[in-house]
């Protein structure tokens, strides 16, 4: 018997429960999983937000800004934890500054979907024990073209073993290769009437490459390209306290599945006519291929908002909300987060509380990130 795990994990946003066909979905979704609690504390969100340990997920450009002369992240994220124990995604970052203005960093991402059990039938005696699994491993160069703005290239080579193997036939897992191009932008302080202030924006274009394919001769999958752009404020009220406001906004860069052939509905003729869509063309094709026109292309944004209070840059209190249209997937949850710091080492931690009648895989689940920033300072403007 054949088995391919493309199961309910490829599903993995909550998208496959929704009740539109039009949801979009895309191979290797851990991807667009937030991996560290500082981002999760604040809505998913981080391409906007101060730079840290772990923006090689959200913007490697921001690493241009380090203060520090290298980091290392570690962070560890439970997942269907109300129904298993054995899933999770592990995240690690390094980053090291070259010099004041550039920097390079690297990561490690490793989804483990824990141990199953393989029975041809329920009552089969015998049975295998198999434990898929998922990563991806990324490089970055961050480069300040000003005193203000970076930008950042990185490359991702991504591995999806979610193939069993068989007593017929060698199976192996799907690789792809991808791309993140970033910008970062982080003012000067400003003096206004009774604080002072720096605004940042970001964007990142990422996951872009070619498709991946779990069987020879099989349906090629979409990469979870994605497009973010962010914007926020600081609020320095005075040398201890400091309130942080940030937005983003983020579009898959996928075709919307469709009826091809016109027949009123979306059927397997019409997924052979959307597998042929070439990745390059589905990045232009997804800002204007929705069937509903204009309406239904804003859906397919989402929008998260968030903030951080943080005290003497020692101990940061965060919350967010993240919203997703009910078509398109139907992700709607609220975020808290707090972090605590002593000396070169901080702990975060975050929980999500789902507003949405689709149950998120993430609610009531609390993530954890150790960070330690070494090395000397550096002065950013």
């Amino acid at each position: 018997m054949k088995k391919t795990l493309i199961l309910i994990f490829l599903t993995i946003i909550g998208k496959a429960t929704a009740q539109e066909n039009r949801v979009i979905t895309t191979s290797v979704p851990f991807l667009t999983i937030a991996a560290d609690a500082r981002a999760a504390g604040m809505g998913d969100m981080g391409v906007a937000t101060s730079m840290d340990a772990y923006s090689q997920q959200w913007n490697p450009a921001k690493f241009a800004f380090a203060e520090n002369k290298m980091g290392i992240g570690i962070s560890y994220t439970p997942y269907l934890e109300s129904i298993v124990t054995d899933i999770s995604l592990l995240n690690a970052n390094y980053f090291n500054k070259i010099n004041d203005r550039s920097a390079f960093a690297i990561s490690l991402r490793y989804f483990g979907l824990g141990e199953i059990e393989l029975r041809q039938t329920a009552q089969q005696d015998d049975f295998t024990i198999v434990k898929p699994n998922e990563f991806a491993l990324d490089g970055s160069y961050s480069l300040k073209l000003s005193d203000h703005f970076s930008m950042a290239v990185a490359g991702r080579f991504i591995s999806s073993n979610l193939k069993f193997q068989e007593s017929t036939s060698d199976s192996q897992g799907a690789n792809a290769f991808a791309v993140d191009i970033a910008g970062f932008y982080r003012s000067s302080e400003i003096a206004y009437n009774n604080f002072d202030g720096r605004w940042r924006a970001g964007f990142n274009l990422s996951n872009l490459g070619g498709k991946i394919q779990y069987d020879a001769g099989g349906q090629q999958n979409f990469l979870p390209t994605n497009l973010k752009l962010g914007g926020g404020f600081d609020f320095i009220l005075d040398e201890d306290n400091v309130l942080g406001i940030t937005t983003e906004i983020n579009k898959l860069l996928v075709p919307t599945p469709r009826d091809f052939d016109g027949d009123g509905d979306i059927d397997s003729e019409d997924n052979v006519e959307y597998q042929n869509i070439g990745f390059l063309n589905g990045v232009f094709e997804s800002f204007g291929d929705a069937p509903d026109g204009s309406s239904e292309e804003l859906k397919e944004f989402t929008w998260a908002l968030g903030a951080e209070y943080s005290y003497q840059d020692a101990f940061m209190i965060r919350t967010g909300y993240f919203n997703e249209s009910e078509e398109k997937g139907s992700r709607k949850f609220f975020t808290l987060g707090a972090g605590f710091k002593f000396k070169t080492a901080q702990v975060d931690l975050s929980y999500l509380f789902s507003t949405s009648q689709v149950r998120n895989p993430l609610e009531n689940t609390l993530r954890f990130s150790l960070t330690f920033n070494l090395g000397e300072e550096y002065l950013n403007d």
